[in-house]
């Protein structure tokens, strides 16, 4: 009796053995499908996410190439960063220290050298050039940064002692992120001298953290002196000065084409 009863148990587990056997396939199918549509939803919102953000990079870049090629005064604006391999890697050697500059601005004229005998600067000297690079609408003066009068020696080494006309020093009414208005910038020409060939000049001079700028239609290269951790800029400005258009093309009067013939 015993014994059938043990083999009518063991016939009932083996009956629910095999019931329960496909149970956990059907459990797995179902978690790998739960887990394919998750993967589905996870890389379709991935790939959203990554089209979303580089449209936002390419308008961001077209505001960026809008900017830096505005149109402005019948002229175009067009900027550009710096490569460090574009960097000048020789130190600057020291100036002749000798400058001479003249405002017609503010009326000005001074030729002097920024060094002492002791190879300091001249501090006396220092404050003639100053009084040149005053703001020309307030008559404000503020002291400039000598290392900018050390650029100004150095174009005047290298132009052969030619006297440079200072367009525009201090300016006491910019907005503050102007270099102008910090007195690290100047707006200059030489004379006798292309602005192409100063500007490339004063290129030569940037080792890092200069900000030079050409002025075609203006006649003035722009020299600055970056603020701090600020990396060098190169640009060209074609806008012309206040007051004054480009100039317009005569039309001819004359027909360029023949008539044509009347056809009825």
């Amino acid at each position: 009796m015993n014994l059938r009863r043990i083999s009518l148990l063991s016939l009932l587990f083996a009956l629910l053995g095999l019931v329960a056997v496909p149970l956990p396939a059907a459990s797995a199918k179902s978690s790998s499908s739960s887990s394919s549509r998750d993967s589905k939803a996870s890389s379709k919102k991935a790939k959203a996410k990554k089209a979303k953000a580089k449209k936002a990079k390419a308008k961001k870049s077209a505001r960026r190439s809008k900017k830096k090629s505005k149109k402005s005064k019948g002229g175009k604006f067009v900027g550009h960063g710096v490569a460090s391999s574009d960097l000048r890697t020789d130190p600057l050697e020291r100036p002749s220290g000798d400058v001479w500059v003249i405002s017609n601005n503010v009326q000005l004229e001074a030729k002097v050298n920024i060094y002492a005998p002791d190879g300091s600067f001249d501090e006396a000297a220092l404050a003639q050039l100053d009084d040149v690079f005053r703001c020309k609408r307030s008559d404000e003066v503020r002291a400039v940064d000598p290392r900018l009068y050390e650029h100004l020696s150095r174009i005047y080494d290298h132009f052969g002692g030619k006297r440079i006309e200072v367009v525009s020093g201090f300016r006491f009414k910019e907005r503050n992120s102007s270099r102008h208005y910090h007195a690290s910038a100047m707006d200059i020409r030489v004379e006798g001298e292309s602005i192409r060939a100063l500007y490339k000049y004063a290129d030569s001079l940037d080792g890092g953290g200069m900000g030079v700028g050409q002025y075609p239609n203006s006649h003035f290269v722009h020299v600055d002196l970056r603020a701090p951790g600020e990396p060098s800029y190169r640009w060209t400005d074609r806008s012309y000065p206040d007051g004054h258009k480009a100039k317009k093309s005569k039309k001819s009067k004359r027909r360029t084409t023949k008539a044509k013939r009347p056809t009825s």
